[in-house]
């Protein structure tokens, strides 16, 4: 006999450390060239923070994701950054690149503007070039004006930035304060089929709703999704670390330790 059952699950999840510290620096500096160059110490662990960090980047100076060059993870050249843990890296280095490319662009806007015969805050940046407000046939490449700022003014155009979440540590009396700056939320449902005489147990489909806030790259945000649903699956019904007696582990490879794959997922 098989019988089918639900069952649903809620979550808040903090981005960040508890109270303490966790910053993030960063570097961006603007090539003659019309690239950039962004300097981080976070590492990517196949999350894809690399690229959704060149599209922060990229998005403030008004470039393509193209034509962001990510150095990162090199403790002898790259500004400090807390780690890739505890699911900081968009929010915390993000904001500490975004600060960073921001402060690239002022000087541009401050070197562009005489140039262009305006005030700074007549200026935006957009596909590579510097637009007038208003006026689009008075506009000028990004690279034009880092090689005059770099070469003919000696100012290159580099900003570097740091950002850490601001909290409130708890209060020992009433327990109240602000541990994180930020979460997330979700809620998940699961269906299954069970055969009761044989115990095979079938997932038959699962919902996923995620309150991440506003996702810069939807499809990286849709994978981990998915990869989340995975390892939960897998950690329900079939992963398990198994020891002998003398605690030898028996389960040590692929081919013993069982992990989903894609023809055990719904």
């Amino acid at each position: 006999m098989k019988k089918r059952g639900r069952g649903i699950a809620c979550m808040w999840y903090p981005i960040g450390f508890t109270v303490s510290a966790n910053p993030s620096a960063a570097v961006v500096k603007v090539n003659e060239d019309g690239t950039a160059t962004v300097l981080t110490g976070t590492v990517e662990t196949g999350q894809g923070s690399l690229t959704v960090l060149a599209q922060i980047a990229a998005e403030e100076l008004g470039i393509s994701p193209r034509d962001v060059i990510m150095v990162s993870a090199d403790t002898d050249g790259t500004p400090v950054d807390t780690g890739a843990i505890a699911s900081r890296t968009t929010y915390v280095t993000g904001n500490a690149i975004r600060l960073a490319a921001k402060e690239a662009k002022k000087i541009l806007f401050e070197v562009a503007a005489p140039m262009l015969g305006v005030r700074t805050d007549q200026l935006e940046t957009r596909q590579g070039r510097i637009w007038v407000i208003d006026f689009p046939q008075k506009n000028i490449s990004i690279g034009e004006v880092a090689y005059y700022s770099q070469v003919k003014l000696g100012r290159p155009v580099q900003g570097s930035a740091s950002w850490n979440p601001p909290t409130v540590p708890l209060d020992p009396q009433t327990g109240q304060g602000k541990p994180f700056n930020t979460y997330v939320y979700a809620t998940q449902i699961a269906e299954v089929e069970v055969d009761t005489e044989t115990g095979q147990v079938d997932v038959l489909r699962i919902v996923a709703a995620h309150d991440c806030g506003t996702p810069i790259n939807p499809m990286l945000v849709e994978g981990q999704i998915q990869g989340g649903i995975s390892m939960g699956v897998g950690f329900a019904l079939s992963e398990e670390m198994v020891f002998s007696s003398n605690g030898t582990l028996l389960t040590s490879s692929l081919s013993n330790y069982l992990i989903p794959t894609t023809v055990d997922m719904p």
